[in-house]
């Protein structure tokens, strides 16, 4: 639940920004039905309310050279608080996780990974396997085909 109530119009405009962030404030505000000012102060508001995080521009993997999908799982003994630390600081260093997650169930954590091809990827399990040390098992799997992504969270409009 957002810490702010969000009414029809401001989910109207997360839904808007979700599909084309480069929109214009006049473009904006003219599709929810309002003048420029009021748009600013709700986009404003949600902004500084953290629910906008930040305005990004989504990249095709596949175009930049880097078409492998994996999904690594990973299951360890070790679950204190320093060395969380140090593994969630090696993890986010590493320029190939996508997403990384900390997870219940069968696995403690997992991890959405892009690189060029296989040979990257087992660059990049090398380097993580010898930065931390405790994982006891880590087991990926590599997308064949991706069927649906998106960024975009169901606003409700």
């Amino acid at each position: 639940m957002p810490n702010i109530a969000l009414d029809r119009k401001d989910r109207l405009i997360l839904d808007l920004l979700q599909k084309d962030c480069t929109l214009s404030l006049q473009a904006l505000a003219d599709a929810v039905s309002l003048t420029t000012t009021p748009c600013w102060k709700r986009l404003k508001r949600m902004e500084d309310a953290g629910v906008i995080r930040g305005r990004v521009a989504l990249l095709d993997a596949e175009k930049l050279g880097l078409p492998l999908t994996a999904f690594v799982m990973i299951k360890t003994q070790q679950h204190s608080s320093h060395w969380y630390q140090q593994f969630s600081a090696v993890v986010k260093d590493m320029p190939e996780v996508m997403a990384f997650y900390r997870m219940a169930g069968e696995y403690d954590y997992l991890m959405h990974v892009q690189v060029a091809d296989m040979k990257c990827y087992d660059a990049f399990y090398k380097r993580l396997v010898n930065a931390v040390p405790g994982l006891i098992d880590v087991t990926s799997s590599f997308a064949m085909e991706a069927i649906k992504y998106t960024t975009a969270l169901p606003v409700d409009v």
